[in-house]
């Protein structure tokens, strides 16, 4: 895969991500992404808002993001935020970085997951089938 399809894909992973949860839209962050392959690492820096995307070291990172290439090319294209989740719970991904900002990201992502399930549970996250309707 190219540069400049890296890229890309990387840029729509972050846009997937931020359509999924809009609180964290306006989230002014630099963030490094770490893509580990068989023998190497490609490091990409991300800022926020945006995303911004460029082949770096990220060193002014907040954030830094390690994850398999293989897992990322999957998560960036199909993940949602539970498949995120599942990926950092199971070790596929590892955040570091400064306390603060991961426990805010945290909290964020936790609390759209659990508006989502409110609102399949009570039904007012779309139109109803046609055997619901009056």
């Amino acid at each position: 895969m190219s540069q400049a399809e890296t890229k890309s894909l990387i840029e729509t992973a972050v846009k997937r991500f931020l359509d999924e949860v809009p609180a964290l839209q306006k989230l002014k962050l630099v963030a490094g992404l770490d893509l580990r392959a068989r023998h190497d690492t490609q490091m990409y820096r991300i800022e926020l808002p945006g995303p911004k995307v460029t082949k770096d070291i990220a060193a002014d990172a907040k954030v830094r993001v390690e994850v398999s290439r293989s897992h990322f090319n999957e998560l960036a294209t199909k993940g949602h935020i539970a498949d995120w989740r599942q990926a950092f719970e199971h070790g596929d991904a590892k955040a570091t970085g400064v306390d603060q900002v991961l426990k805010l990201i945290v909290h964020v992502v936790e609390r759209q997951e659990e508006r989502s399930r409110t609102r399949r549970a009570t039904g007012t996250g779309g139109p109803r089938p046609a055997s619901q309707r009056r």
